[in-house]
């Protein structure tokens, strides 16, 4: 990541996520984002830690249409945290990277810690950071949807 900080010093505690760089950073390039991008990246919600709809704590439960020019990535809600699952819609795709490059162990990839999203030659860039691996998407534009969530379980 550029600008979020995954390991930030608070105080006296260490390996805190901080994306106030970016927040800060996010004025000078949101006019550089194509629109979708630009709007799921501005969303208030977005890096607000207590919010429903902070993409921190989701889980990656499917990838569909990998390496083909329309991409879709499914996050499954945290009860405990949100309302809705998320739904991101990739168009124009020109990159799409999974690290450590274990195409078939995508679902192993633990819980969302941040994400970021930063101009692209080819339109916008938006790498996502979870526990266990990054997947990192180049393409035209984003389209961010939150989706109707089942709780009932708490699962």
């Amino acid at each position: 990541m550029e600008y979020v900080n995954l390991d930030a010093q608070v105080g006296d505690l260490s390996g805190d996520l901080d994306p106030s760089r970016y927040l800060e950073h996010l004025p000078s390039i949101c006019s550089d984002l194509p629109p979708g991008a630009r709007s799921f990246a501005t969303d208030t919600d977005h890096y607000d830690f207590h919010s429903r709809r902070c993409v921190k704590d989701l889980v990656l439960r499917a990838i569909r249409g990998a390496g083909g020019e329309e991409m879709e990535i499914e996050f499954q809600h945290n009860c405990w945290k949100h309302d809705r699952d998320l739904v991101i819609r990739y168009v124009g795709v020109s990159s799409f990277v999974i690290d450590p490059a274990a195409e078939d162990r995508w679902t192993d990839l633990g819980a969302v810690l941040l994400d970021e999203i930063l101009p692209h030659r080819e339109g916008c860039s938006h790498e996502i950071v979870c526990w266990e691996g990054t997947l990192t998407i180049a393409c035209r534009d984003l389209q961010a949807n939150w989706t109707e969530a089942d709780c009932s379980s708490k699962s």
